[in-house]
């Protein structure tokens, strides 16, 4: 029997070796239009099931979780919903992060609607954070900080929590204060942001400098969730104000 299955083997191995590669002799293309005449091609039955998802999905995104009093919008140099948005992350991340969180930062650019006034409903929350970018902590040296705060003069603001303050004097940042001192350039500081700014994005390259970097898992939109619920629980609306923590030098 040995010597039947090394003949086999051998067989085998020799039409691998003699078969040759295959080779695209002909190709053919067609632009198929993605808009109505493709209908009568449809899955009914497929979309009668995702209709009972999508049904469920949009019931559970409009139960409200907050309400907001005022309108807020998000804009620069500093604004309400900015303002809100970094300082919900800084107060989460202090809460989930198990270690010392200095500030907080989030790009506007990220923030993609305003908020009317009336209920927050989870919906609101996907719509602001549509994106999963995950909460991090960035360990920094105070030299890259004061960077960071010189790329936001030059950007013109970004969205920053209340722990830091600022003074914007042309392209340079001034008077930065956290939480309430000067940054030590030797000093070590631990930044709440999202992995997407962790790699330096949106020009905010000095993010990229980290002498380390945790990543928690967690989504910031669940993390905004939880704080509206917090905030809600607490039986406080949801709002926020500018404060002054970024000014502009005349």
């Amino acid at each position: 029997m040995k010597t039947v299955y090394v003949f086999l083997a051998a067989a085998c191995l020799s039409v691998a070796c003699t078969r040759q590669p295959r080779q695209i002799t002909a190709m053919q293309s067609r632009a198929i239009a993605v808009d109505s005449t493709a209908d009568a091609i449809q899955d009914t039955a497929y979309l009668r099931s995702l209709q009972l998802v999508q049904e469920e999905l949009s019931g559970q995104l409009n139960i409200p979780i907050g309400y907001a009093p005022v309108p807020m919008k998000a804009f620069l140099p500093e604004s309400p919903l900015l303002n809100w948005a970094t300082d919900a992350l800084y107060d989460m991340a202090v809460q989930v992060a198990g270690t010392p969180v200095d500030f907080a930062i989030v790009n506007i650019g990220g923030i993609r609607c305003d908020w009317q006034a009336g209920d927050i409903t989870w919906r609101h929350v996907f719509e602001l954070m549509p994106f999963d970018n995950r909460l991090v902590i960035l360990t920094m040296k105070g030299e890259e900080v004061l960077q960071l705060c010189d790329v936001i003069a030059r950007q013109g603001g970004q969205g920053i929590s209340r722990t830091l303050r600022m003074v914007i004097d042309g392209d340079e940042a001034k008077q930065v204060r956290l939480n309430g001192k000067p940054v030590e350039e030797e000093a070590v500081y631990y930044v709440a942001t999202s992995d997407y700014l962790s790699n330096g994005m949106d020009n905010l390259t000095p993010l990229a400098h980290h002498l380390e970097k945790r990543d928690t898992d967690l989504k910031i939109r669940d993390l905004y969730i939880e704080y509206v619920h917090q905030t809600t629980g607490s039986g406080k609306p949801v709002t926020a104000s500018t404060d002054g923590r970024i000014q502009i030098r005349k």
